[in-house]
């Protein structure tokens, strides 16, 4: 092997690859941009809709939840029927006192999404709730309503597809940064 200098190799860093030296390095971060094509840019939109939709309306629901746990704990026991309307009729005055305003203020999206996460959070669609605690009658009429603005109580959520398992992630999201 012939003998050489200092300027005839240059050293660089490497990785011994099957048994052979290969030269590797690190490159300096550069950043690559472009234009969104149409789809990922409504995608996007879609998306941060949604995002948006579920922040506002996820305190709501999660309430929701709580509300639903606590009055099916003080029903559990009570079987006359005219103290399980007072129990309800009670805490249904606090809710509206506390939560009709905002509540009012939600664009249609934003409710059809609240519908989404209060199915996730109570494990039962909202017709099933308003059945079971003010009767088949005003689940119907809210029923009506909702399919009036293209919307519908009996909504199903799935965690696994769609638009449901967008709403998991940012609700993951969510619980992971604030709970």
């Amino acid at each position: 092997m012939p003998e050489l200098g200092p300027f005839d190799t240059i050293p660089v860093p490497a990785e011994i690859h099957e048994g052979r030296y290969i030269p590797s390095g690190t490159l300096e971060w550069h950043f690559v941009t472009g234009k969104l094509s149409k789809e990922a840019r409504k995608r996007r939109q879609e998306w941060t809709r949604l995002r948006n939709a579920v922040y506002v309306t996820w305190p709501y629901a999660k309430k929701a939840g709580e509300v639903m746990n606590e009055i099916n704990a003080k029903l559990a026991n009570v079987t006359d029927k005219k103290e399980r309307k007072a129990i309800i009729e009670a805490r249904e005055k606090e809710l509206k006192e506390e939560f009709a305003k905002p509540l009012q203020e939600l664009s249609v999206y934003q409710g059809k999404i609240l519908m989404k996460l209060i199915n996730r959070q109570t494990g039962n669609n909202c017709y099933e709730l308003v059945k079971e605690y003010k009767g088949s009658v005003n689940a119907r009429f809210w029923q009506t309503i909702a399919f009036v603005f293209g919307s519908s109580l009996k909504q199903p959520y799935n965690p696994v597809s769609g638009q449901d398992r967008d709403i998991e992630e940012i609700v993951r999201e969510i619980e992971r940064m604030y709970w």
